[in-house]
This record gives C-alpha cells, sequence and structure tokens, in this order.
C-alpha cells in the first residue's frame, strides 16, 4: 500500500505541512504512526480526502498553471475499451480519457501517485474578480 509523509500530502494538497497536521490532529484525514513516530497518510485515504475537496487555498487559482499537474489518482472507472482516470493536483481536478491498456500498463489505480500533461491549442483564463475588474 502506498503511503505518504505529511510533506508529501502537503505537496499534493498544495496546502502547508502544519494544515495538514491540523487535518489529521482533527480526525478529518486519517493517519499512522511509523516506528519513529512520524505521521504516514495511506494513499486511499488520502484519495477519498482529496476527491472529497480538500481546504485549498483559492488564491492558487488566481495564475496561470503550467501544463504538468502532479498529483493523487483518486478515482479509475474501467471500461472494456476505455478508462476514465481523475487526478487530484492540489486544488485542481484534471480528467483523462485514456485506453484501458493504456490505464493497466501504468498500474493506475486509487492512490497511485501520476501526472498529468496537458498538451492543448487552446487555453481558457477565467478572472476570479468579483466583478471582473480590470486592474492598471
Amino acid at each position: 500500500m502506498t503511503v505518504f509523509r505529511i510533506s508529501e500530502v502537503a505537496e499534493l494538497a498544495g496546502v502547508s505541512g502544519d494544515t495538514v497536521r491540523r487535518w489529521v490532529d482533527s480526525g478529518r484525514l486519517p493517519a499512522n504512526r511509523d516506528e519513529n513516530g512520524h505521521r504516514l497518510v495511506a494513499g486511499a485515504d488520502l484519495a477519498a480526502f482529496m476527491g472529497a475537496g480538500s481546504e485549498a487555498d483559492p488564491a492558487l487559482g488566481r495564475s496561470s498553471a503550467r501544463n504538468r499537474f502532479r498529483g493523487l489518482v483518486t478515482n479509475v472507472i474501467r471500461g472494456d475499451v476505455m478508462a476514465q482516470v481523475e487526478l487530484q493536483a492540489g486544488p485542481n481536478r484534471v480528467v483523462s480519457l485514456m485506453s484501458r491498456e493504456a490505464a493497466d500498463e501504468l498500474g493506475l489505480e486509487v492512490g497511485a501517485l501520476a501526472t498529468a500533461i496537458v498538451k492543448s491549442t487552446n487555453v481558457i483564463i477565467e478572472s476570479d474578480s468579483p466583478t471582473g475588474a480590470r486592474h492598471a
């Protein structure tokens, strides 16, 4: 089973390590301690937590993102020919449709670490300003 350290959870969720510790201490995010007392989060537990929507910082959505999104697989639906894979990368949810063969070869399963690489000729950027106000 894949497990993540607090610092890795923080990076994946786009928050600080202190925020992750608060999630664990409050019982919102399950974690166990290893033989050295370090907190570890099971990949499946992290996937469930992130898939439900964590406390991602809305300010992170205010910039144009790069085209690589490292994150955690939160859902995989396999059909006879195609697979739908959901990835939670910090505050970003990325969904990919691919061949089932590709998903199987990559070993994509809930709780696995993966990177979505987006290549597109069209990119839409929306303003998060309350009234679409322009700033000089």
